[in-house]
């Protein structure tokens, strides 16, 4: 049988939007076929000469996931959070000896899961990390990004005091890891016209580090069912920079949907278990059940539109995460902090609900067995900040083959 990509899933591996995908249907660049029920797709070996389809049908991913560590590898990670990052982290081969985290509740989730780590419940202002100089060899964390202050002519080490990235620097200069992690929003890159991101490379060099050319990595390459995609920056300490190299992992060789997520097969070994979710109030309920699956408030009846959207009905722009109810067939939407807010909705497919806690822990490629703890809306919020499992993973391997690499130097 010859292996298909859909329209939708072909445009979000290429990073461009539906008209784009129209634009390029109209002008012959790519012509998709049509099912027999309307559904446009592409036959994956027609599309052998793009590079981001090349990448996945060319993967090493297989040989990758046979990296194992030559020795365990020791890591500190700050902003745990639930223990997406973290985990995955584990899974490819680093031994934790510290996560810093401030949220109760998260920690909570971390001790849960994980009762031999040792989890810091504090500030990361309030914590020295001293007593870890050169016993360390990989530091990781994913700091809030809060807005820069220039007050300084170069953008470095000290004009980014009072923010989460300093403390990450302070905890690099503290520790001196081999390597580093730091992961953000992919808006990081862009944020002040490139100005902050600018500061985040002046510190870094400050620190006496080489940063990696940082990449937005699409979580959907990587065995992940959503549409997330983070900012990682990876930095080698100047000693051992130039002698060994990073490299980002491969891509997985098809895109997950939330088919995947929610049923028995290649991601997980059963259905997705029942948990506790959010209720829509009879008034949405009524109006979301007549949106179809992958559709939004557009796809109303036109006097439920107006209804629905109120003063927003005749507002330039589409609002597309409006009234919006995911596709089996399709990767999740980016999960955010809860799964029912107006302005992101994330309408369960089939059934007219918000996604439950287990979907979303799946959506974010959780075990089953990892629990979370706190009130509902906690729950959701811990899961929609973490950083999804396997994209950890696929990183992780990626690093330990550096590790590796480095090791044999020695």
């Amino acid at each position: 049988m010859r292996e298909t990509i859909s329209a939708n899933n072909f445009a979000d591996v290429m990073g461009v939007s539906k008209s784009t995908l129209l634009k390029w249907e109209s002008n012959g660049t790519f012509v998709p076929e049509t099912d027999g029920e309307g559904r446009k797709f592409f036959y994956v070996d027609k599309l052998s000469d793009v590079p981001e389809i090349h990448k996945m049908r060319n993967s090493r991913w297989e040989e990758e996931l046979k990296t194992m560590p030559l020795r365990p590898y020791t890591a500190v990670e700050l902003f745990a959070g639930a223990g997406g990052l973290a985990l995955g982290m584990e899974k490819a081969g680093f031994s934790h000896v510290l996560l810093n985290e401030i949220d109760h509740d998260a920690c909570v989730t971390l001790l849960h899961n994980r009762p031999q780590w040792n989890v810091a419940e504090q500030d990361v202002r309030t914590i020295s990390f001293k007593q870890f100089n050169g016993k360390i060899d990989f530091l990781s964390g994913g700091f809030p990004c809060q807005a820069f202050s220039y007050a300084g002519k170069q953008g470095g080490f000290n004009d980014t005091r009072g923010t989460l990235f300093f403390e990450l620097a302070r905890t690099v200069d503290e520790i001196r890891p081999k390597v580093f992690l730091a992961e953000n929003v992919r808006g990081l890159a862009a944020h002040d016209g490139g100005r902050t991101l600018q500061t985040i490379r002046n510190v870094i060099k400050e620190l006496g580090y080489t940063l990696v050319e940082p990449r937005v990595l699409k979580a959907i390459l990587y065995q992940v069912p959503q549409k997330r995609e983070r900012l990682i920056l990876v930095a080698l300490r100047n000693d051992i920079a130039d002698s060994v190299r990073f490299k980002w992992p491969d891509p997985y060789h098809r895109i997950m949907t939330l088919r995947d997520a929610f049923f028995k097969g290649e991601l997980y070994d059963t259905d997705v278990p029942q948990s506790d979710g959010q209720k829509y109030p009879e008034k949405k309920a009524k109006v979301m059940k007549h949106v179809p699956m992958g559709g939004y408030w557009r796809d109303l009846p036109l006097e439920l539109q107006r209804e629905y959207m109120g003063g927003s009905f005749e507002l330039a722009g589409g609002k597309t995460g409006m009234a919006r109810r995911l596709s089996l067939d399709e990767p999740s939407l980016t999960l955010t902090c809860a799964p029912a807010q107006k302005q992101t909705e994330r309408c369960h497919p089939t059934e007219t609900r918000p996604l439950t806690v287990r979907e979303y822990a799946r959506i974010q490629t959780f075990p089953d067995d990892w629990k979370f703890a706190g009130t509902l809306a906690s729950q959701y919020k811990q899961i929609g900040n973490a950083v999804p499992v396997n994209l950890a993973y696929a990183i992780g391997r990626s690093l330990i083959r550096l590790f590796n690499d480095i090791e044999r130097l020695s």
